[in-house]
């Protein structure tokens, strides 16, 4: 057993008992049988309308494409790739290969060629879904390095007419066969379901990889299911709420909220008719519950802060008057102290006149309980959406526990923790600062990766890699991960990502990457957000070409200091940018900058901009660039600008 200070959270043995022989496949059986043609499972918007899919919708597809998987071959234990859009199909797919008892393996839909080969043959994956061309175009330049993947099954046949492909079948073809197949066999598909144990691998998922390949974590039924339902034992849902699914199903949040206790609550999903419709879509819904990473509420509030700024005088002074009401009653129960009842009247007129309105043009007028997490929020996040009304909870978790261990409770919320352990979660902090957990959803291991699993799993121990400790109120605070926590001048430890989420706060910024471990002062190279600077350089009449020209100007150095030193208020001298740079371009996932979570990939970055690194901490103004950027579609662009570094004084 590991040693620490202290130790929170239940035991798992102490916890409310969970079937062991409960896989998703039997739960979503008795869900579909339960609900059948009166309770509507999914809707997705198509041609701008909302179309339902019944519980026996779902299963009826579910059951013939799993039994047509059969049909083709697949066998117990086979891998199922999946890559595409949030949609119906998308999910039917991954129940399917449950079904089949077969393992579902999502990759994100804007991986690129060299991360579907490598997933997918790492994986063994024997079928692949792709939604459509681009996807069946990426797997079909991969298939030669692929030798287990046998059938490349698509949906969409827009731009596939040419295709004649042996290895590609549609999936409706397969689902035919799976009605071939129940004609001879009209037992099977209840046989296979009832035959699976919670203690069989489910899912197959691939880790971010923030500093090397990315690992693939093996989750059984009980893992997800037992996440799922303790989460619920803390924040119970109704089957009468919706929930909005548009972050990518490769993403172990989407997972947990769409399957894990999408499944056992019997709410409705609901699918956007694309990506950049989301959140319009999202308004339509009013979703009762939301869970996004904090880009997704970073995002949001940015949209809120540029609308405030081409707002008129009026507009913009009773949103001012709003927004100190609203940190003010906020502030007050964060600190657990009763509201007088003046404030109380002044909190509900200015909801009724600004807040009501604003939270509904965000989609968030019926939303109970909204979670992030994947990456720290910042507390200025925190406090503008509690002055809101929402009740928006930081969670803490990873892949290897199937998305979450901890979080917030209801009216015990402290932006600078992660709240405490779901039932049945053990967490410690052992003499390194690191962060444990035990639970029964803690993983099975890393597939084909005994050395890293010997690692990361120890006497039943999640070893996380995280640094953090337990406050005084039994809270969990995440302070970063073991690698990236930087030591200060005076030897004090010190988190990059708690300033970087500071410095998001502001509408101009779109990421900042904050430098200085060991070195005699803290330094940022920022990308600003080339949707609002622009804008607010129009306003100004500043002439540009482009986001490198835009981000070089004088008066965007000017600007982007002032978010600086905005941020830099109430912090240690030695905790304070002192020195930054504006980056020519933005971070980005495909340059490999950025995890397909957007999170930044330190050792990467610093590797490929050390040019910039080493002149930020030299007596040098500027620092020249001459480089090559290269595109999605292989375009390539020729870079050659000098970039200006900015020393910020006391």
């Amino acid at each position: 057993m590991p040693h620490g200070d202290k130790a929170i959270g239940v035991k798992a043995e102490d916890a409310q008992e969970f079937p062991k022989d409960l896989t998703i496949p039997k739960l979503f059986h008795q869900q579909a049988k339960r609900y059948g043609k009166d309770r509507v499972a999914m809707r997705e918007k198509e041609f701008g309308i909302w179309r339902p899919i019944t519980w026996q919708d779902y299963l009826d597809n579910v059951k013939y494409l799993a039994l047509g998987l059969i049909k083709l071959g697949l066998q117990e234990g086979d891998k199922v790739a999946m890559i595409g859009d949030n949609r119906p199909e998308g999910l039917m797919a991954e129940m399917a290969a449950l079904c089949a008892r077969g393992v579902g393996v999502w990759l994100f839909q804007d991986c690129l060629m060299d991360e579907v080969r490598y997933i997918i043959d790492h994986s063994d994956a024997k079928f692949v879904f792709g939604e459509g061309q681009e996807e069946v175009d990426k797997t079909l330049s991969i298939i030669k390095d692929c030798p287990k993947l046998k059938k490349i099954i698509w949906d969409d046949p827009k731009g596939l007419r040419q295709y004649h492909q042996e290895c590609l079948i549609s999936l409706r073809d397969v689902q035919d066969l799976g009605r071939e197949l129940e004609k001879e066999k009209p037992h099977l598909f209840e046989e296979l379901i009832n035959k699976g144990h919670g203690e069989e691998i489910a899912l197959l998922f691939y880790t971010s990889g923030t500093t090397a390949l990315p690992k693939g974590a093996l989750l059984s039924h009980h893992n997800m299911l037992s996440m799922g339902k303790h989460l619920m034992e803390v924040d119970p849902c109704q089957d009468s709420d919706d929930y909005v699914s548009y972050l990518p199903f490769a993403w172990i949040g989407e997972q947990m909220m769409s399957i894990s206790c999408g499944l056992q609550m019997g709410y409705t999903l609901n699918f956007p008719e694309a990506p950049e419709t989301a959140q319009a879509n999202i308004r339509e819904i009013g979703p009762h519950v939301m869970f996004a990473p904090p880009r997704m509420y970073e995002q949001m509030t940015r949209t809120v802060q540029v609308k405030y700024l081409d707002a008129t005088w009026l507009k913009r002074t009773f949103y001012q008057f709003a927004t100190w009401v609203g940190y003010r009653v906020a502030d007050m129960k964060f600190a657990k102290k009763p509201v007088p009842f003046y404030w109380q009247a002044l909190h509900g007129l200015v909801y009724a006149t600004v807040q009501k309105k604003l939270k509904d043009n965000l989609g968030m007028s019926r939303v109970r309980n909204a979670y992030t997490g994947g990456a720290a929020m910042g507390p200025d996040h925190f406090r503008f959406f509690h002055s809101l009304g929402v009740n928006l909870k930081q969670i803490y978790g990873q892949t290897e526990v199937a998305g979450i261990s901890v979080v917030h409770r209801r009216g015990d919320i402290k932006f600078d923790t992660v709240g405490t352990p779901i039932p049945g979660t053990e967490v410690r902090i052992n003499q390194d600062g690191e962060i444990l957990t035990r639970s029964p959803s803690v993983f099975q291991g890393y597939y084909k990766n005994p050395e890293a699993t010997a690692k990361t799993l120890i006497d039943g121990w999640l070893y996380s890699g995280d640094k953090g400790f337990i406050d005084d109120d039994g809270h969990l605070v995440v302070f970063d991960r073991t690698k990236d926590v930087f030591t200060l001048k005076d030897g004090r430890p010190f988190a990059p990502q708690y300033l970087e989420t500071r410095l998001k706060f502001s509408p101009y910024i779109k990421d900042g990457w904050v430098i200085g471990d060991k070195r005699d002062y803290l330094s940022a190279v920022m990308c600003i957000d080339y949707a609002v600077v622009s804008n607010w350089a129009d306003q100004r009449k500043l002439n540009y070409t482009s986001y490198q020209e835009l981000s070089q100007m004088p008066e965007v150095y000017d600007l982007v200091e002032k978010q600086i030193r905005q941020a830099n208020k109430d912090l240690p001298d030695l905790a304070k940018v002192r020195k930054f740079t504006n980056l020519y371009k933005e971070f980005d996932a495909d340059d490999d900058e950025l995890t397909r979570t957007r999170k930044l990939r330190r050792a990467f970055v610093e590797k490929r901009y050390k040019e910039i690194v080493d002149a930020l901490y030299t007596q040098n103004d500027s620092v020249h660039i001459d480089t090559l950027i290269k595109y999605e579609d292989g375009r390539q662009a020729h870079i050659v600008t000098d970039m200006r570094i900015v020393s910020i004084a006391n």
